[in-house]
């Protein structure tokens, strides 16, 4: 049985995405970082950068004792490797895949994350910044639709773990600043994978653990502004 300490913003989707893909057993323990629970002692003893996603795998692969992880990214080349899916077995594939999972936790997911904070959040309207991340996610998009322009997946033929990375901060476009006509083989990219079965479970589950994802003003205070006291 995998734990997973979750939460419902694009890296949580992540997790809930591959496992409902693949069917590996697991029990969701809600993090609301809204309320300040990233901070709780149990949970920076499992990720001790105060974020989530994270797993504890009770039946790690290669047996021994269970095994905590945190990062999304570094989640789901875990959980690929021990099911043997979403990720080629073959060099060539594999690092097809490998290399734009880390062109989304390094690139999408962080310009993206500025992109809502200046645009959404911040205590005042800073027009060069929400500019300057605005179109950098607009940049990106078009990385992606390029990429998109040839295959049906991001990785090639088959679905993958980099699909299921960037597939959640998309998901939000218009609160990006995006449209997503702008973008023909990402729309229909984007539109395959939010019609499969296992991200229609995945975002169900979400809208039943977090009935009310409105950020309050306590709820900034909480998220934002965090140092290292």
């Amino acid at each position: 049985m995998i734990e997973l300490y979750y939460w419902t913003t694009p890296n949580g989707h992540k997790i809930t995405m591959f496992l409902e893909e693949t069917g590996l057993p697991y029990i969701i323990k809600p993090v609301n970082i809204s309320a300040g629970a990233q901070f709780d002692p149990d949970f920076l003893a499992i990720a001790p950068n105060n974020r989530i996603p994270a797993i504890i795998d009770r039946e790690p692969a290669g047996g021994g004792a269970p095994l905590a992880l945190f990062e999304s990214g570094a989640i789901l080349l875990y959980l690929a490797e021990k099911s043997r899916r979403l990720l080629p077995a073959a060099t060539h594939a594999r690092f097809e895949v490998i290399q734009w999972l880390f062109w989304q936790v390094a690139g999408l997911g962080p310009m993206a994350g500025q992109n809502h904070h200046f645009a959404r959040y911040a205590p005042e309207r800073l027009p060069y910044a929400i500019t300057r991340y605005v179109n950098e996610t607009n940049r990106l998009y078009g990385v992606l639709d390029r990429r998109l322009a040839d295959r049906a997946f991001i990785g090639g033929a088959d679905y993958s773990i980099a699909d299921i990375a960037c597939y959640p901060w998309i998901v939000p476009y218009e609160a990006q600043g995006q449209k997503l006509e702008d973008f023909p083989h990402l729309t229909r990219w984007f539109r395959s994978i939010q019609a499969r079965p296992a991200t229609v479970r995945a975002y169900a589950k979400a809208q039943s653990i977090n009935t009310h994802p409105t950020v309050t003003e306590e709820g900034k205070k909480v998220l934002f502004g965090q140092t290292a006291r």
